[in-house]
């Protein structure tokens, strides 16, 4: 082969090589996109249908920090007997059996949110703890505790507010 036969064949194949590498990047390129755009929509899709969990598990620790809240948790579970150590121990219980109760949905909600809830939680049982240790009954245990709420807010009231604001975030 000649010189001139090489340049001529390289003539030839240099443009066929680039335009087979050109349409090789452009080929890549567009399955990287279509890639991209399959885990979008899958993911868009995903969110989806998790949306109604989510709120459902709003919805429900919503309810268990209604029914911990001190006032009306101490109107649903009226005291046996007058011994207001029987009393705190059946406040605590119920508290404790309504998180239990809920703590599968720790799963949709974010870190914080649990947090708080788990806060509120301890919170309403110190507060019965304490009001246990300035009072000589059962009911006036419950009047302690009464009373206490009128000075403040109570933790589940708090807790409430928050879990309203991170569902109206997920809105906006």
């Amino acid at each position: 082969m000649d010189f001139t036969k090489i340049i001529e064949l390289l003539a030839y194949t240099l443009p066929a090589i680039i335009t087979g590498l050109v349409a090789y990047y452009f080929f890549a390129q567009h399955t990287k996109n279509e890639e991209g755009r399959r885990r979008y929509l899958i993911h868009k899709e995903a969110q989806k249908n998790a949306m109604p969990l989510r709120l459902q598990a709003y919805e429900r620790l919503v309810l268990f920090l209604e029914r911990i809240n001190p006032s009306k948790l101490l109107i649903r579970v009226a005291p046996h007997s007058s011994d207001k150590n029987e009393y705190e121990e059946y406040l605590v219980a119920q508290i404790e059996q309504e998180y239990e109760h809920n703590l599968t949905q720790q799963i949709y909600i974010s870190g914080e949110a649990w947090d708080v809830i788990t806060t509120a939680k301890n919170a309403t049982i110190q507060m019965i703890r304490k009001a246990n240790m300035g009072a000589d009954s059962a009911n006036k245990m419950r009047e302690v505790i009464l009373t206490d709420l009128f000075d403040k807010q109570s933790p589940s009231t708090v807790a409430v507010a928050y879990l309203k604001n991170e569902v109206g975030e997920m809105w906006s």
